[in-house]
């Protein structure tokens, strides 16, 4: 089945005026009655949120009112949630000692990994890598030894490493890949290719696959951490904070006004909370663009149901379910380029863009 065209919006440089204009308002009511609370910017933005999805239901003289006690009504549910963690926090703490893991079980279930993840090697690999990590032998030594150059030595000893991660964690979780396309895709992720990974379409392959989930990650912090975007996973109402947190971080380094910042997470968080809602899992990165000018990118991805019929979905109005969230209407006319692409059965993937308005 082939995906439905994306439905792109084109661009939408400007939120909705009336609303815009109130987040100054929402900011300064948030900050009188929790300071620096380390929610602050989260309880800005659902009041935003909140605002946005009634905004057309009422009149445009009464938002501002409306807004005023919607932040009130946010504040106060962060009170009693906090509250009630406390009084609760007795039943939800265990104060018995952890239990210390067997060391030398750990040590010998360690070493066999290594064994057979260097078994999993070629010969040539195995030896070379050998040479280099063990016996201390540089890459101009290696070079010589095989009539190759200390480029093309490096190269192979990196793509080499990047397997052993990969047998090893296997070895680890005495686990076989379930299909074919698993070792690529570990392979692809351990390497840090990101060319490669497009190619064998990581993102949703790790969505789709248990195993390599779980593997993702350790193969991932391994590798050089960049600057320039984050990803998040996506399972709980937890991860829709984090989001919009590093939309934010990455955005305020740009450059971004604090309007703009509040106007990006807000989308942000809306597509995440309707990953949680109707997929269940899935991911969200955002990153760093310079071309064709500066600006962030957001990418939302999950594996859920698709939605059957993109247009309607992006109708202004649209709504799933009867809840207070803005829907991909909303996050599309806080966002400057917007564009859908779902496969019903397979999966949706969001794809926003918000660009620094300069001077």
């Amino acid at each position: 089945m082939s995906a439905s065209p994306p439905a792109d919006a084109g661009r939408q440089s400007e939120p909705p005026a009336d609303v815009a204009a109130l987040i100054p308002l929402v900011r300064r009511i948030v900050e009188a009655r929790v300071g620096n609370h380390p929610a602050a910017d989260d309880l800005v933005q659902e009041t935003l949120v909140r605002v946005l999805a009634a905004a057309s239901r009422v009149e445009p003289g009464l938002l501002e009112p409306y807004a005023i006690v919607t932040a009130r009504n946010v504040i106060a549910s962060l009170w009693r949630q906090a509250d009630r963690q406390r009084r609760n926090q007795h039943r939800v703490v265990d104060l018995r000692p952890a239990e210390e893991p067997d060391e030398q079980v750990l040590a010998v279930e360690e070493q066999s990994a290594v064994a057979q993840a260097l078994a999993r090697l070629s010969d040539r690999e195995r030896e070379a890598l050998v040479a280099h990590e063990v016996a201390g032998e540089d890459t101009h030594a290696l070079a010589s030894q095989t009539g190759s150059t200390p480029g093309a030595v490096a190269a192979q000893l990196n793509r080499s490493r990047a397997r052993m991660r990969v047998e090893y964690l296997l070895a680890l979780e005495n686990a076989d890949p379930p299909t074919e396309r698993c070792r690529p895709v570990l392979l692809a992720l351990s390497s840090g290719d990101r060319r490669r990974q497009r190619e064998v379409d990581a993102a949703r392959h790790v969505l789709e696959c248990d195993l390599c989930a779980r593997l993702s990650q350790p193969l991932m912090e391994r590798g050089q951490q960049r600057d320039d975007e984050v990803h998040i996973s996506v399972t709980s109402d937890a991860d829709v904070v984090a989001a919009r947190q590093g939309a934010r971080e990455l955005a305020s380094r740009l450059g971004f006004r604090a309007t703009d910042l509040t106007i990006l997470a807000t989308a942000v968080s809306e597509v995440t909370r309707n990953i949680v809602r109707f997929a269940g899992s899935g991911e969200v990165v955002v990153e760093l663009v310079e071309r064709p000018r500066r600006g962030v990118r957001v990418t939302a991805r999950d594996t859920g149901p698709g939605i059957h019929d993109v247009e309607q979905a992006l109708a202004d109005g649209y709504s799933t379910n009867a809840g207070l969230g803005l829907g991909l209407p909303g996050a599309r006319r806080l966002m400057d380029e917007f564009a859908v692409v779902s496969e019903p059965g397979h999966g949706t993937t969001v794809t926003m863009t918000k660009w620094l308005q300069e001077g």
